[in-house]
């Protein structure tokens, strides 16, 4: 058994994984979500302090949900995120999509380029050594 305090209320619980934060905690967050989201859509152009004030929830906690792609802003939103990469303006997360596909794409060629390397290996160690060889007697 893992037990752990609540990261928000400090009681201890059965940790299992995922933020360290208990069942009721989890409701919580989850509930003041689905505020904040609600807020969003019925107030389109509300600035991250704006939400953050009237939901009572903090901008760390708001930032956490958009880097999470949990919220979405529209084109027309006070709230500008940019591409953490190439800098392009976008509506939620971290990276544009263009920049998610060339990362995607590196990840895939190098795990490629390592998964024949170690195939290439385990083939020259199968290959029996031939050439000349010598016994002590």
């Amino acid at each position: 058994m893992n037990l752990r305090n609540c990261a928000r209320c400090g009681k201890m619980f059965n940790y299992v994984a995922g933020p360290a934060i208990c069942d009721p905690c989890k409701k919580a967050v989850e509930e003041d979500f689905q505020k904040v989201k609600q807020y969003i859509q019925d107030n389109p152009t509300a600035s991250l302090k704006q939400i953050s004030e009237d939901n009572e929830v903090t901008t760390k906690q708001i930032q956490q949900w958009i880097r999470e792609e949990r919220l979405m802003f529209s084109k027309d939103s006070p709230i500008q995120l940019l591409c953490e990469k190439c800098g392009e303006p976008i509506t939620t997360g971290r990276f544009c999509a263009k920049c998610k596909t060339s990362m995607a794409n590196t990840l895939n060629d190098t795990v490629a380029q390592k998964r024949q390397a170690l195939q290439q290996a385990l083939q020259q160690k199968q290959e029996p050594k031939s050439g000349m060889r010598f016994l002590d007697t």
